[in-house]
């Protein structure tokens, strides 16, 4: 791909004229990208799969080189040779000072675009086609600044003069940006439930990406053909030029992608990140400036364009602030969530106790009213509410009372602590390994939410794994005999590879013996297909498996545990007996906190199983590895209000299974009741 452009370039002359036709190749070649993305994300790999989406860039690619063939067939290109003249000698020296300015240009832009992703996703919500809308406006802003520099390349007396104004307009959109994200899309009265059509939303989100982004990628994208234009001298071969300063370009963007990815942000913070920003532009102004010096006629406008860039920067970065906290607890809710406060006001004011920003995550803990909520990235992850504790402590007791003697537990997610701080009471468990992709987690967890995961962290069992659920468990040699996996929301890009056929597949691999496994499943953020398949790909490894609701009178349903492997009968006299032991009385404190005061209690939870379910979710599409069907089935559904509805058709295949609890019968009737009431 790289390649293609300098080879493309032959064709031309490194005249005024042939340097603004190599500006518009390069906004030709944005323009199919911005296509691409735009195919890709809502189309290609929405409703086939990661080998159709393959396969149509493989057509495309030889459907271009088949035309490429064609045309080298009917064109002539003459080699003019370099000019070795003392002016030569003098501009090779100045051009270097562009390479710079357009290298510093591409590392600003893909630093930018990292930053600016981070911040839209948690306003519009991290799905697959949040991204895509991004990057396409992102691309798009380049297309037309491109093809409006190729324009400005072919008129302008000094391009190095017109690069160097870009950089500097730069300073002051980036800015822009930084105040919009702060100050203005925050508070934009848009409600994700004003309609429940996807394609509604994705109009609003594409309208808050042009207002925030799209000035700053109009220069940025005007900036590539002044450079060429500005580095051009007549005779010269156009290949190596473009070739020149399109690997400076690219140079930088990797630079920018990994420093503002892996240091920057998890350094500095997004309001340190977009400071740098505009640093990074006022020096490629200053870049071009100084290029511009070597003219004899221009020197003092060089001058004047360095002093400008200095003082532009200086005011500018003082004006960025972070963006406000409510934009990394609520997320795209924030507008409704802040109006709702405006209206009936804030009884008890939210306090907030931790804020960071990791290399994967944004991370917020506040309290309020008494309660203590952790929030990642515009998402309510865990809280101290009596609701939340009880589907917490459920994913952890629920498979350890299952199996007769845990010793061994991985636990995927951190989270508040308190699924993985569920097994902490247990006298049998020796280890107790947890997977976490965000190192800000645990310690902030830890402080906040000690008395709730009971300081999980530092008990002597545990072992914290900083690393890709998915890679630890392909790599490790370790088995278990429970597994949970609590990851973020199925809707957010990236999830769908732990609620996969492949990933249970893994699991299912790395369990001991009558091992057993819990995966979280949000009924809430969720519509009927996007649970179906959920349902569809677990029971598809696990065909035994079990479903577990975190049934409440005043809530109802939100949130449904699955459980498989070790998926045998369940003895209640026995799990009631272990509970009984005077080993296990922090067991049995720990779920009575939540409400549960027996094994009665905690297995009145069941939902329903597999064999039941099949009418239910039959048909629905497997979330495997090719398709990550899931995240876009999620995506489209995120704003959905079906979940009570859902959470009722699933409960009306439950039926009592005579086969699947045994014990004595006055216990038996007991569970049948508690059943019967939460019906």
């Amino acid at each position: 791909m790289g390649g293609s452009l300098p080879a493309i370039a032959r064709w031309l002359e490194t005249t005024p004229k042939g340097v603004s036709w190599l500006g518009l190749l390069y906004s030709g070649n944005i323009a199919g990208a911005v296509f691409g993305c735009f195919i890709s994300g809502f189309y290609l790999l929405r409703v086939y799969d990661m080998a159709v989406a393959t396969y149509a860039a493989v057509g495309i690619n030889v459907a271009v080189g088949v035309i490429s063939f064609v045309l080298s067939t009917r064109t002539d290109h003459e080699d003019t040779g370099e000019s070795l003249s003392p002016a030569r000698t003098v501009r090779v020296r100045r051009v270097g000072f562009i390479y710079l300015a357009i290298g510093i240009s591409g590392l600003a832009a893909l630093g930018a675009e990292v930053v600016w992703t981070r911040l839209l996703s948690l306003l519009l919500g991290g799905t697959v086609y949040t991204f895509s809308i991004i990057l396409a406006v992102f691309l798009c802003g380049l297309w037309l600044g491109s093809s409006a520099g190729a324009f400005a390349a072919r008129r302008a007396p000094h391009p190095v003069l017109a690069l160097a104004a870009c950089q500097i307009l730069l300073v002051i959109s980036i800015g822009w940006t930084a105040y919009a994200l702060a100050y203005s899309l925050p508070y934009w009265p848009v409600d994700p439930w004003l309609s429940l059509n996807p394609f509604f939303n994705f109009q609003l989100d594409l309208v808050r990406c042009v207002w925030a982004i799209l000035p700053a990628t109009l220069l940025w994208g005007a900036s590539f053909p002044l450079a060429l234009a500005a580095a051009a001298e007549p005779g010269e071969d156009p290949a190596k030029l473009s070739g020149e300063v399109y690997a400076a370009n690219t140079a930088g963007s990797i630079v920018g992608a990994l420093a503002f990815s892996l240091f920057l942000i998890p350094g500095l913070g997004t309001r340190g990140s977009q400071q740098i920003l505009i640093a990074l532009a006022a020096a490629g102004g200053i870049a071009a400036a100084i290029s511009a010096m070597g003219h004899r006629t221009i020197r003092n406008t060089g001058i004047a364009v360095v002093l400008t860039a200095v003082a532009f920067s200086m005011a500018v970065i003082f004006s960025v602030h972070d963006v406000p906290w409510e934009v990394i607890a609520y997320g795209r809710r924030i507008a409704p969530t802040i109006r709702a406060a405006d209206l009936y006001g804030d009884g008890n004011a939210t306090k907030v106790l931790f804020r960071g920003e990791g290399i994967n995550s944004s991370v917020l803990i506040a309290e309020r009213a008494g309660q203590r909520h952790f929030y990642v990235s515009g998402k309510a992850e865990a809280s101290s509410a009596p609701a939340d504790m009880r589907l917490e402590r459920m994913m952890g007791h629920i498979p350890a009372l299952l199996h007769p003697n845990p010793r061994s537990v991985l636990t995927v997610g951190f989270g508040a602590g308190v699924t993985a701080g569920s097994f902490v009471p247990y006298p049998d468990v020796e280890s107790l390994v947890i997977c976490e992709l965000e190192s800000l987690i645990p310690p902030a967890s830890t402080e906040f939410f000690g008395p709730q995961n009971y300081s999980v962290m530092h008990d002597a069992r545990t072992h914290i794994i900083y690393d890709d659920a998915r890679h630890f468990i392909f790599t490790t040699k370790q088995k278990f005999d429970v597994v949970t996996t609590d990851p973020i929301h199925p809707w957010v890009k990236g999830t769908s590879t732990l609620y996969s056929k492949e990933y249970y597949e893994l699991v299912k691999a790395h369990l001991n013996g009558g091992g057993v496994v819990a995966q979280w499943l949000p009924i809430y953020d969720s519509d009927p297909a996007t649970v179906k398949s959920e349902l569809a790909t677990f029971f598809e490894v696990f065909p035994n498996g079990t479903v577990w609701s975190n049934y409440t009178q005043k809530e109802g349903g939100y949130d449904l545990v699955l459980i498989g492997g070790n998926t045998g009968a369940i003895d209640l006299d026995s799990i009631q007996g272990r509970l009984d032991r005077p080993e296990y009385a922090k067991v049995l404190a720990s779920i009575s906190d939540v409400g549960f005061h027996s094994a009665a209690e905690i297995f009145a939870t069941y939902a329903g199983r597999a064999v039941d379910l099949k009418s239910y979710f039959a048909g629905a599409q497997i979330n495997d590895d090719m398709n990550l069907r899931l995240q876009y089935l999620a995506g489209l559904g995120v704003n959905s209000m079906a979940f009570q509805k859902v959470f009722a058709e699933v409960m009306s295949y439950r039926k009592f299974p005579n086969d699947l609890f045994r014990g004595s019968e006055g216990r038996i009737d007991v569970l049948r009741t508690l059943l019967r009431v939460k019906r």
